[in-house]
């Protein structure tokens, strides 16, 4: 049976998924066992117990100066922040890539600005923000906003513009108004790939806020990331990253499964 054609069964399958991580887990767990019997107080590769211990600290013993949780506090922060950038950046993306993708009119002008705000680097732009909405938590949203919205907007557009003709005629035939047409086909067809599209840039909106909170924050992961990195904290800074991990993989599996719950009739939302 040729390679192409051979498609594993689900224990294969689920072996052949951890595996990779499992190799990973044991090269780092010998290489810190090695580094730290050279060197016992060597910080660059905690070693398990060493973790364990600065999560323990973190998540679950109160902070003396403030009180809180520290690890909680944190990923509450940082997920209002991610989950109000991704909210107001689907809005745009899908407004601005309905109108420019439907409307050839507003198309003119707004598909050259798109892939012009697209090519700016929105890290670049991180101090402006500072400067024009301050330090709180507006900027922070607003760099997100701004890195991944004209991606979504220039996707959705595409995508608009793939609709079968056939459809938009028989819309106007029945005698649809154009703005009929966009609420009852375009919304339609393009929500689903919204859901895809922010899987998409999932990983972006992560960086920006994450070099947000490092630049102007009191809390957050990303402030807790570089805060601790002065005094080589690797034993709390590696368990933070593979938080962060974890909630973004759990955001984009949410994201997967409401795709495949709420449109299950979108080729995109298959398993």
């Amino acid at each position: 049976m040729r390679l192409l054609n051979r498609h594993p069964d689900r224990s294969t399958r689920l072996f052949l998924v951890m595996l990779p991580f499992a190799l990973l887990l044991c090269a780092y767990l010998i290489g810190s066992t090695q580094r730290l019997a050279d060197n016992p107080r060597d910080k660059l590769l905690p070693s398990a117990a060493q973790m364990s211990d600065a999560v323990k600290q973190m998540a679950f013993t109160e902070d003396k100066r403030s009180g809180a949780y520290l690890l909680w506090q944190d990923t509450a922060s940082s997920l209002k922040r991610l989950g109000s950038g991704l909210l107001i950046s689907a809005a745009l993306g899908l407004g601005l890539g309905v109108i420019a993708g439907t409307l050839p009119l507003f198309a003119a002008p707004l598909s050259p600005l798109m892939v012009v705000v697209s090519m700016v680097p929105p890290l670049a732009i991180l101090p402006i923000l500072f400067i024009v909405f301050g330090l709180g938590e507006l900027s922070k949203v607003m760099l997100i906003v701004i890195g991944i919205t004209p991606i979504l907007a220039r996707d959705l557009e595409q995508r608009a513009r793939e609709i079968p003709a056939e459809l938009r005629i028989k819309a106007l035939t029945l005698g649809a108004s154009t703005w009929t047409y966009i609420v009852r086909v375009v919304v339609q067809q393009l929500a689903p790939r919204l859901l895809i599209s922010l899987r998409l840039v999932l990983g972006s909106a992560w960086l920006f806020l994450i070099a947000a909170e490092a630049i102007a924050s009191e809390d957050g992961l990303g402030y807790r990331i570089f805060l601790v990195r002065r005094y080589l904290a690797m034993d709390v800074i590696l368990p933070y990253v593979v938080w962060i991990t974890l909630l973004a993989w759990l955001t984009d599996w949410s994201l997967k499964t409401l795709t495949r719950l709420a449109f299950p009739w979108y080729e995109g939302a298959r398993p």
